[in-house]
């Protein structure tokens, strides 16, 4: 049993410390109304007569807290998703017809978190306690459902013992006014000062050195740029002279100097240039995008208001979206109207479009979901100035093309494009190409290639002897480093698979994949980053941008479909620079891809099984690529006089063949 949603909260009187109460509201012609704005009648449990005292509802919401279990917040998914802290539109036009009767004040926020109700499907749920979520907190960006429950999220959050959550001030008022303006950062300077006339400039140092010196430098990181008036990469940070609180944020989290794809992609992403960028997994690529994203909203949001959303991020996977949205908080923190918005499927459409309803200003989403609500219209893109694609090789192929330019068609054609990914084929780059205006081509190291921090294993093993090499390898206490992230080709395959190593090893394993509902999801996720599995059986979801961070041993059990996968998977075996290994099962299952594993792993001086170099499938590939490199030869030969007798008598010899 729910609370009718026109429950009014009165401001007390004499005692501001004393107990809210609560009492329904009351029509000018005496009658009830509490009911919830949708014309239904109201709970007769709850119905009270217009003489009746308070105490009689405060009687019935005692009652209901105690019938419901006070969950700690170790039970409870933490959901990202929240609402504007606002009634509901029929709220609102309930309150607004009563709003003339001079009894009636404003609803005050609530201070504990028994006087809130508990949430109705679809809505907001607090990180804390579970009730309804109908607050945003302006310090995380997470829903509570009072002052309690938002200081207890501030001391667990590590941001002070939240007893400031109880003061009534102004100094939240001068951080943002009534109608939600910007005035100042949590650092107390201007909003305005510093974000409206921010543009990014060429640090003295930076500009200081040689051509030669800058060209050094490249080739020492491997960054290989193309594209006109490319501008040269930063060596720290500070050099991008970026906010204070923004730079502060990113200390904060762990970013002390910039990896190579950083510091070339961030001067020029912050230069407003659009760019293609290509980098080995886990080398940074998700903070090289958005802190030029970050600045672009700060700026859109001093020039024109509140407004719509100013930057999109796109991907093609929850779990990846998930992730990036908890480092854009990161950077977000403490600016004021820096909300983000997760729209992605798998979850309930509701909170996401309460969410929408306040100032969001940078949206993660998969393509799916939001063209969903764009459908209903629900959200507006025309304020959109930088768009993002993440993953872009998977993004850009015929499953989600079509989608990318759907979405694309509700946004400003002035608008700045980042695409990122760690292989794009020269089929999607042509594409990627023309999505965008004047790209900077970046490549970091070889591209489409293994990250080098990786230790490349391939085994020759027959379809039955599968199951019996990955327990030897989880026997192997060399090679053995849980957790283990074991990569199958099919759902079923993943749950036998989990189920053998459990029962034969001994061990805790879980399975993943897309029948798994996104809570579900979420909690493996966050058991295997905590170490609470020792194995992860799972498809390719977990396969692309994700930061296990934790994971030292990949297993490929099934050869991926093509090697743009294959470079993905065993990337997650090492990310940011730690070491790993990746150990894969090819077969004859796999001839095809044969000459491409040979190409890509035998460069990196990993060993590759005899049974696959003597492999005649592999000598038949070999001899095609050949044959159409030399003819790729002959076709390139320029014409001259010197040698257009021979060109005609090579062509007079093949055709008589």
């Amino acid at each position: 049993m729910f609370m009718p949603r026109a429950l009014k909260v009165k401001r007390p009187t004499d005692n501001t410390s004393q107990v809210l109460k609560k009492k329904c509201k009351v029509s000018q012609d005496g009658e009830n109304e509490g009911n919830d704005g949708t014309g239904q009648p109201p709970n007769p449990s709850l119905q009270t007569s217009t003489t009746a005292p308070y105490e009689s509802v405060e009687t019935d919401m005692n009652t209901e807290t105690q019938a419901k279990p006070d969950y700690q917040d170790t039970h409870l998914p933490r959901l990202e998703q929240g609402c504007p802290v606002r009634a509901p539109e029929d709220q609102q036009s309930s309150e607004s017809e009563s709003s003339t009767e001079e009894s009636e004040e404003e609803e005050p926020v609530k201070s504990f978190r028994k006087s809130q109700r508990w949430p109705e499907p679809g809505e907001p749920v607090c990180v804390m306690c579970a009730r309804f979520g109908e607050y945003i907190c302006d310090s995380t960006d997470n829903d509570v459902c009072s002052l309690e429950c938002k200081a207890s999220h501030l001391a667990k959050m590590g941001m002070g013992t939240g007893e400031d959550a109880f003061k009534r001030d102004d100094t939240e008022e001068k951080r943002t006014s009534q109608c939600g303006q910007p005035a100042v950062d949590r650092a107390g300077n201007s909003v305005e000062d510093v974000y409206k006339d921010y543009s990014y400039k060429e640090d003295a140092f930076i500009s200081g050195l040689t051509e030669e010196q800058v060209q050094r430098v490249k080739q020492e990181l491997g960054i290989v740029t193309e594209g006109s008036e490319v501008g040269r990469p930063i060596i720290e940070f500070e050099q991008c002279n970026l906010p204070s609180t923004l730079s502060a944020n990113l200390k904060k989290a762990g970013y002390e100097a910039p990896t190579p794809v950083q510091m070339q992609m961030v001067p020029v992403g912050l230069a407003g240039r659009d760019v293609i960028a290509s980098a080995d997994t886990g080398s940074g690529k998700t903070v090289a995008f958005l802190l030029p994203v970050v600045v672009c909203a700060l700026k859109r949001l001093v020039e024109g208001g509140l407004g719509g959303p100013a930057a999109l991020i796109l991907t093609p996977t929850r779990e990846l979206a998930i992730q990036i949205e908890r480092q854009t908080k990161e950077l977000v923190l403490g600016l004021p109207n820096m909300r983000t918005g997760l729209l992605v499927g798998g979850m309930p459409l509701p909170p996401q479009l309460h969410r929408l309803k306040s100032t969001i200003k940078i949206i993660i989403a998969t393509p799916g979901r939001l063209l969903e609500i764009l459908k209903q219209k629900a959200v507006q893109l025309d304020g959109v100035r930088v768009v993002v694609v993440d993953e872009a090789d998977t993004m850009l192929k015929m499953g989600f093309q079509q989608q990318i330019l759907k979405v694309l068609e509700n946004i400003p054609e002035e608008h700045q494009t980042l695409l990122t990914s760690a292989t794009i084929p020269k089929g999607t780059e042509q594409l990627a190409a023309r999505l965008t205006q004047d790209p900077v081509r970046i490549a970091i190291g070889d591209r489409n290639q293994p990250c080098a921090d990786i230790r490349q294993i391939v085994l020759w093993v027959e379809e039955p002897s599968k199951k019996k090499k990955l327990f030897e390898i989880l026997n192997d206490g060399k090679l053995y480093q849980p957790p283990v992230v074991v990569f199958v080709d099919c759902k079923l395959g993943a749950d036998l698979l989990c189920e053998a190593v459990k029962k034969i090893m001994g061990l805790n394993a879980v399975a993943i994949h897309s029948d798994k509902t996104q809570w579900e999801r979420n909690r493996i996720l966050k058991g295997l980053l905590e170490g609470d599995f020792e194995v992860v059986v799972s498809t390719g979801v977990l396969g692309r941008g994700l930061d296990l961070v934790n994971v030292k041993l990949v297993v490929n059990f099934d050869m991926p479909p093509n090697m743009d996968e294959y470079v993905h998977q065993v990337g997650r075996a090492g990310r940011l620079g730690h070491r790993g290994t990746a150990i894969t099962f090819v077969n004859n299952d796999n001839k095809r891809l044969f000459l491409e594993v040979v190409n890509r792993v035998k460069p990196t001086g990993s060993q590759l099984p005899p049974q696959l170099l003597n492999s005649p499938h592999l000598h038949e590939q070999q001899r095609r690529d050949k044959q159409k490199a030399k003819q790729r030869g002959e076709d390139d030969i320029m014409v001259t006089k010197n040698n257009l007798l021979d060109i005609i008598r090579k062509h007079n010899r093949s055709s008589k063949r």
